[in-house]
């Protein structure tokens, strides 16, 4: 090939790369910048954000979506706790009991701030019940009018007994009581007989005795007949003093309170609830215990404390919530239980509140993969958004795993602005597959993995730097580190024009290089540090790429980088281990033999090529027939495989590769070794753009510079991909010197030009190539393939046409 058509398809050296030089940027250092607090590139991103955040309506929830590392995690916090402090502050919110069934505990809503101050006077108030009770019942007054009350009840029965003993005392019948018993014994001489005395009594006296002490106890029934009686009006008049007494001394203590909270309903029906329920509680607690302890005010305080759900500063503003662990428990809160002897119970306070709690009235973040990732999660988050209402219970309940008695509180009123930070693969998956999504999660936040390079961006860019180092503490970075780290973020983004949104992979780059800078003991941070700190990165991530190299240069992978062949070339692939990308040579053969297999990708028939690389091979078939076989028919047999891959094959980027080589075997025409190529055609033969184009030519590269530079070796890439490059500065320098080429073509015929060193023939007006040409050489080629072909059919037609004729001779035969 004429060296004019190369030169005009070699790159040259400026062209592989954007470098930023310290001059771009007016400082010396990032200390005399102004802190940047916005989002690099992303406005698209943050006018979604905004509009969705002002949005009041139901529905219009937040789905924001880009890779990890482009900020919008970090930039998503600190928007919504700047939006959430002009907000209004949320009501406090507070589970209280409820006496007529405990099993429903009741929801309080309270002025935002007051909720610790209302568990801090009922606090107060178990105090002073202590403090009052029981000495309400010690009062002199009270024991006055218990005392009459008992005395009343002791007169009845003492008149009672006095008529009785009167009467006893006639027919000489002693009447003995004590605490419990009253009894009768007879009498002689105003003595009482003993039984021994009484036995030698004379059995007419014995027998009146007899009749009389049975005719004074059925007097005794019938006078205490009414004891019962006595006793219930006793034990009421003793109940009302009671009751008379505790509400007297209530009333001073729950008087202020409800005051204090004339003005909300739901804790002044409490407040009247627990005076009903106090009166029972002094009684059983309070009255008879001699000295009130610390169990004492346990047992009131699980009766009366307010269980805190949420609780506010009153000027805070709307809570912005983060959920960085979205089980059911740590959004909806949970239900405690104790055990007492093995049996499990609980009570309103031990009803523990969730994120969703925390967040209402505001913002609760969240991860979608951790959202998605847990059971029951997502489906009871629906129903929350749905209803409006935040309901506290087991998940599990429903699924009647419960075999305990639990607790169903009130529902609280659910206002919330749900924020989904995911992956663009599972937001359209939601999409496809719940139907749900679309109207609750409304407003789509898409952050772009690239920004465009202007010197607005570049600016910002240098501003960002400047408020990551302050924020963490690390030194200053010099106008030659910036220059520097954009250069390395163009290369993140794979575009001269462009920056990597990737932030997060640029601030871990500035971390390890300022530790490098501390070793060294320097004050700022410039480019050598930075330079350092990439070569560190590569040599702790390089030991697979190492490896491989060793194995190409020990010739246990077969990659030749000199010479010439038929039917092989180097293709030209990327491999991803962990977090680092490397390019790997990769040999392309083809075989062609005559036959109707067609092109036989071998990659696809062991199940090891994708979809997307088969596509390029039945591509490559679509190129060959419009392209050579338009007066025959694309009749071969030809198998393709990409030498010495053991894994999974994905991508057309070797298609370019593969039509090359199919080509070379069709003309038997060599190959030169010396280069590498890469990219995808199309049915046209035009060459489209490929990935990883920067990887696939360092990684060549290093073959080639281990074996030694020879100034023939070079690259071959699509001409879409020249906007791509950001190469390393070694091949830069290669290619400066001469020693290393990297070629741009538009169609086959430039790269296979490249690869055979001549000119492969251009169709006239008719479609024909000319004479000895490499394009000519294929049309014989096919057609002598075609021609076998259909020779074989027609001697298959003859000899079929034969064995019928002489079947028909047999058959006349056999009718003479």
């Amino acid at each position: 090939m004429p060296d004019s058509i190369a030169a005009g398809l070699r790159l040259a050296p400026e062209a592989l790369t954007r470098t930023f030089s310290p001059e771009q940027f007016g400082f010396t250092t990032t200390e005399d910048l102004e802190p940047f607090r916005g989002i690099l590139g992303q406005e698209r991103a943050v006018e979604a954000l905004q509009f969705g955040v002002a949005m009041p309506r139901p529905g219009y929830n937040v789905y924001v979506m880009g890779e990890p590392g482009t900020g919008r995690f970090s930039f998503v916090k600190r928007y919504l706790k700047a939006e959430a402090k002009r907000m209004r502050t949320p009501s406090d919110w507070v589970y209280v009991n409820n006496f007529e069934e405990p099993r429903e505990p009741r929801a309080l809503e309270l002025p935002p701030g007051t909720a610790s101050e209302f568990i801090a006077d009922i606090g107060v108030l178990i105090d002073n019940l202590m403090a009052t009770f029981p000495a309400a019942f010690e009062h002199p007054a009270y024991q006055q009018k218990k005392s009459a009350i008992d005395r009343a009840f002791n007169q009845r029965y003492d008149r009672a007994l006095e008529l009785i003993e009167r009467l006893a005392l006639e027919r000489n019948v002693a009447l003995y009581r004590d605490s419990s018993n009253v009894a009768f014994t007879p009498m002689r001489d105003g003595k009482a007989l003993d039984e021994a005395e009484f036995a030698q009594l004379p059995e007419a006296e014995r027998e009146r005795f007899h009749a009389d002490i049975a005719e004074l106890e059925d007097r005794l029934n019938q006078e205490l007949a009414s004891l019962p009686q006595w006793r219930r009006e006793s034990s009421n008049q003793l109940r009302q003093l009671n009751e008379e007494t505790i509400t007297l001394a209530l009333q001073p203590l729950l008087a202020p309170l409800s005051e204090k909270y004339a003005e909300n309903a739901g804790v002044c029906a409490y407040l009247q609830a627990m005076q009903v329920n106090l009166l029972k509680t002094v009684v059983d607690q309070l009255a008879e215990v001699e000295k009130v302890d610390v169990q004492t005010r346990k047992l009131l305080e699980e009766q009366y404390s307010p269980c805190l759900v949420v609780g506010h500063h009153a000027s805070g503003g709307a809570p912005v919530v983060f959920e960085p662990h979205p089980t059911y428990d740590n959004l909806f809160g949970r239900i405690e239980y104790s055990s007492d002897q093995g049996a499990l119970y609980t009570s309103y306070r031990q009803l523990r509140p969730g994120a969703l709690h925390r967040a209402n009235g505001g913002y609760l973040v969240v991860e979608a993969e951790k959202l998605l990732g847990e059971p029951f999660v997502w489906d009871a988050l629906k129903r929350a958004l749905h209803a409006g209402k935040l309901k506290m219970e087991s998940p599990l309940g429903e699924l009647g795993r419960i075999a305990t008695v639990t607790l169903t509180p009130q529902v609280i009123p659910l206002q919330v602005k749900v924020v989904i930070i995911g992956s663009r693969q599972l937001y359209y998956a939601l999409q496809d597959h719940d139907p749900d999504f679309q109207e609750m999660f409304r407003v789509l936040v898409d952050f772009d993995e690239e920004i465009p390079l202007s010197e607005d961006s570049l600016e910002q860019f240098a501003q960002l730097l400047k408020t990551r180092t302050s924020e963490e503490g690390m030194a200053p970075l010099s106008a030659g580190a910036v220059a520097r780290l954009a250069t390395y973020s163009a290369r993140l983004a794979e575009h001269q024009q462009r920056l990597s949104a990737r932030i997060g992979d640029l601030f871990q780059l500035v971390s390890e290089a300022d530790f490098i800078r501390q070793l060294a003991h320097d004050q700022v941070t410039d480019a050598g540090h930075i330079e350092r700190a990439l070569k560190a990165k590569a040599t702790r991530t390089g030991r697979v790429s190492a490896r491989i190299l060793d194995d190409m240069l020990a010739g246990i992978i077969l990659i030749d980088t000199e010479g010439a062949a038929v039917g092989k070339c180097n293709g030209l692939t990327v491999l991803e281990v962990g977090d680092s990308a490397f390019g790997v040579p990769a040999r392309i053969s083809a075989t062609v033999y005559p036959g109707n297999s067609g092109i036989v990708d071998i990659e696809r028939e062991v199940s090891l090529g994708q979809p997307i690389h088969s596509k390029g091979v039945m591509i490559l078939t679509g190129y060959l027939g419009s392209r050579y076989a338009q007066e025959f028919p694309l009749a071969i047999s030809a198998s393709i495989a990409l030498e010495q891959s053991y894994g999974y094959v994905d991508g057309d980027s070797a298609s370019l590769g593969e039509v090359c080589t199919l080509i070379s075997a069709l003309s038997r025409t060599p190959l030169k070794q010396c280069f590498a190529i890469t990219g995808s055609i199309n049915q046209f033969g035009e060459v489209q753009a490929v990935g990883g184009v920067n990887e696939k030519i360092e990684g060549f590269f290093r073959l080639c510079e281990a074996r030694g530079l020879t100034g023939e070796q070079g690259v071959i890439i699509p001409r879409a991909n020249v906007a791509n490059l950001m190469l390393d500065d070694r091949v830069v320098q290669a290619v400066r010197k001469g020693q290393f080429n990297v070629y741009a073509v538009r169609h086959v015929d430039e790269a296979l030009s490249l690869l055979v060193g001549r000119e492969v023939g251009v169709a006239d007006a008719r479609g024909r190539f000319p004479a000895g040409s490499v394009n000519a050489l294929v049309v014989e080629r096919l057609r002598e393939i075609a021609e076998l072909d259909m020779d074989e059919d027609e001697k298959g037609a003859a000899k079929e046409v034969n064995i019928k004729g002489a079947a028909v001779a047999a058959g006349a035969t056999k009718d003479a």
